[in-house]
């Protein structure tokens, strides 16, 4: 599957990345190269094969979970660049019609 420059433009603009036109080609010969082979992958026959489990033998390593304090909201605010009225207060990203 083929990915092309315009495609790979777009998806740069919804992830807020600015490539130059260099790292726009590579990319679209990396993400080319890689849904291709997911491609290839698609084709095998996977019927027979089984769930994938812990190959190590490991059992569950989680701890139980412990309730205990958390921050304060002025500690949490303390190094806040910007703090308004109890709130972290952050740039407006979405545009006004």
């Amino acid at each position: 599957m083929q990915i092309g420059r315009d495609e790979v433009v777009r998806i740069a603009k919804l992830a807020r990345l600015e490539l130059t036109e260099a790292e726009t080609e590579a990319f679209s010969g990396q993400l080319s190269r890689i849904l291709t082979y997911v491609d290839q992958l698609k084709k095998l026959d996977t019927s027979d094969v089984g769930e994938a489990i812990a190959s190590s033998g490991a059992a569950n390593v989680f701890r139980p979970d412990k309730v205990r304090g958390g921050l304060t909201q002025e500690a949490a605010l303390a190094n806040a660049p910007d703090a308004d009225n109890g709130y972290f207060r952050v740039p407006r990203i979405i545009e006004e019609r």
